[in-house]
C-alpha cells in the first residue's frame, strides 16, 4: 500500500486486553479507511467480511465511483463527458495511460490496432471445431487464452512499448474472436476485417457481412456502439476486475488475466443481468402483463425486477441515463418502433414513483437500457455479454497493468474455517 495515503493519524481497535493502533488511509476523493495491513502479525486475528462488500483490498488512480451521488469518472473525467466528446479507443487509452493520448498516440495506437486486427489462420480454423451451439462466451474465454500462444510479446514486456503492443493486440483480437464467436454460433463464413474500417465499425462488418453481402452500418449505429464500449470500459473492482487482478497478481500474462476475467464476467449475477431484462421485458411485450402486477409481485418479494439496484449506486446510475437517451435517439433516427423501450419507460415510471423503490433507492442501473440499445444495433441476445467483455478489456488492461506496475504481493484472501475438527482416515471397507 502506497505511503501516500496514509494521513499520520489512526484509529483505535479495543480487544479487550490489548488495544491496537490501525492508522488512517484517505483517497484523493476523500474515502476513508483504516489499514490492517499488519492486523494479523501482530494479533493472529483477521477480519471477517463476506465477499469484501466493506473490504478494501488495493488503491487505484483508475476509476473513481461515488455511489451516493451517481458519480462515475475515469482517471478523473466525467463519464458524461467522455459519452458525448470521446472515443471508445481514446477512452481506452486514458484508461491504460492515465492521460488523454496525443493526435500522435492516437494515430500511433490504431496503427498498432489496424496491424493486429487479424488473427492466425491456425488459429482461425480452430473456431470450425466449436459446435454451433457453442456460448460465444465460452469460445471468447478459450480463444483469449490461445491468442498469447500467437503473440510472444505477452511473455516478452521487458519495457513499455512490449507492453502497448500486448495491449493493441489483445484490444484488437478480441473484436475478431467475438465476431468470429458469433458467427460460428450462425454457422456463417468468417470474414476478414477491412483495414480501411474504424474499429466499432470493422466490428459490424465483421460480425455482420457475407460474402455476398456487405454490411454497411450508418454513422448513428457505429457512434451508439461506440459509446456502449465507453460506458463499459472500466467500474473499478467488481467481480471480473478483481478476478483479472488477482490472477494478475500470481505474475500471469495479460492475456490469461483477462480470459480469466471472461469467465467470470459470464455469470448471469455480473454480466448477464441485462440478459435477464430483456427477457422480463420481453415476456410482460408477449404477454400483455400489467407493469404494475409486476411492481406488486416484485413489492412482495414473490420476482425479482432486474435492471434496478447496484451495488455499489444508492441514486441513478450515470450510465443508465445516457443510455436511455441515446436509445431513444437512435431509434428515432431509424424509425424504429421497439415496445420494449415504451415498456422500459413506462416501468421506470411507475417504479421512481413508488415509495418502496425510492425509499430502498433501487433505481434504474446500467443493464436496464443497454440491452434495448444492443437490440437496436442489430446485436443477437447471445451476444450481449460479449459485447460486454469488449468494452470491459481497456478497463482490465489497465488494471492488470496497475498491478503489474505496482509493488503488491500475490493477492491471498484468509478464510474463517468452519469444517469438521482433526478426525482419523477410515478405510473404504469400514465406512
Amino acid at each position: 500500500m502506497s505511503s501516500q495515503i496514509h494521513t499520520g493519524k489512526s484509529y483505535t481497535l479495543d480487544m479487550g486486553d490489548r488495544k491496537i493502533s490501525l492508522p488512517e488511509v484517505i483517497g484523493s476523493e476523500n474515502e476513508r479507511g483504516f489499514d490492517i495491513t499488519n492486523l494479523r502479525d501482530e494479533t493472529g486475528v483477521i477480519t471477517y467480511d463476506e465477499g469484501y462488500r466493506n473490504t478494501g483490498s488495493v488503491n487505484s488512480a483508475i476509476t473513481y465511483i461515488d455511489g451516493e451521488n451517481g458519480i462515475l469518472r475515469y482517471r478523473g473525467i466525467p463519464i458524461e463527458q467522455l459519452a458525448e466528446k470521446s472515443t471508445f479507443i481514446e477512452t481506452a487509452l486514458l484508461l491504460i495511460y492515465g492521460e488523454l493520448p496525443t493526435q500522435e498516440h492516437l494515430a500511433r495506437f490504431r496503427h498498432e490496432l489496424t496491424e493486429h486486427q487479424m488473427i492466425h489462420e491456425g488459429m482461425r480454423n480452430s473456431f470450425l471445431g466449436y459446435p454451433p451451439s457453442g456460448h460465444p462466451m465460452a469460445i471468447l474465454s478459450s480463444m483469449i487464452n490461445t491468442l498469447s500462444c500467437y503473440s510472444s510479446s505477452v511473455m516478452e514486456m521487458e519495457d513499455e512499448s512490449g507492453f502497448e503492443n500486448a495491449a493493441a493486440r489483445l484490444l484488437s483480437k478480441i473484436r475478431t474472436v467475438a465476431a468470429y464467436a458469433y458467427k460460428t454460433s450462425r454457422g456463417q463464413p468468417l470474414m476478414y476485417p477491412d483495414p480501411k474500417l474504424s474499429y466499432c465499425r470493422n466490428f459490424l462488418h465483421l460480425m455482420f457481412s457475407l460474402p455476398s453481402n456487405w454490411h454497411h452500418p450508418s454513422d448513428e449505429v457505429v457512434r451508439a456502439l461506440s459509446l456502449f464500449l465507453i460506458l463499459h470500459a472500466d467500474h473499478e473492482q467488481n467481480c471480473s476486475t478483481a478476478t483479472v487482478r488477482m490472477v494478475g497478481s500470481s505474475g500471469a500474462n495479460l492475456f490469461a488475466s483477462c480470459a480469466a476475467g471472461v469467465c467470470a464476467l459470464w455469470g448471469p449475477l455480473h454480466g448477464g443481468a441485462n440478459v435477464a431484462v430483456m427477457e422480463q421485458l420481453q415476456r410482460i411485450h408477449e404477454s400483455d402483463e400489467r407493469i404494475e402486477d409486476l411492481i406488486d409481485r416484485v413489492k412482495q418479494k414473490k420476482e425479482k425486477l432486474f435492471g434496478f439496484g447496484h451495488g455499489v449506486y444508492r441514486s441513478y446510475d450515470p450510465r443508465a441515463n445516457i443510455l436511455r437517451d441515446q436509445v431513444t435517439k437512435i431509434m428515432d433516427k431509424h424509425g424504429i418502433n421497439d415496445p420494449l423501450l415504451d415498456i422500459a419507460k413506462r416501468l421506470e415510471e411507475i417504479a421512481l414513483s413508488d415509495d418502496y423503490f425510492v425509499s430502498r433507492k433501487l433505481y434504474p442501473n446500467v443493464d436496464f437500457y443497454s440491452g434495448i440499445l444492443l437490440r437496436a444495433i442489430g446485436i443477437p441476445l447471445n451476444m450481449y455479454t460479449v459485447m460486454f467483455a469488449i468494452g470491459r478489456m481497456p478497463g482490465w488492461i489497465a488494471q492488470w497493468k496497475e498491478v503489474r506496475d505496482s509493488d503488491s504481493r500475490i493477492y491471498r484472501p484468509r478464510q474463517i474455517y468452519t469444517g469438521p475438527g482433526c478426525r482419523d482416515y477410515v478405510g473404504v471397507n469400514q465406512r
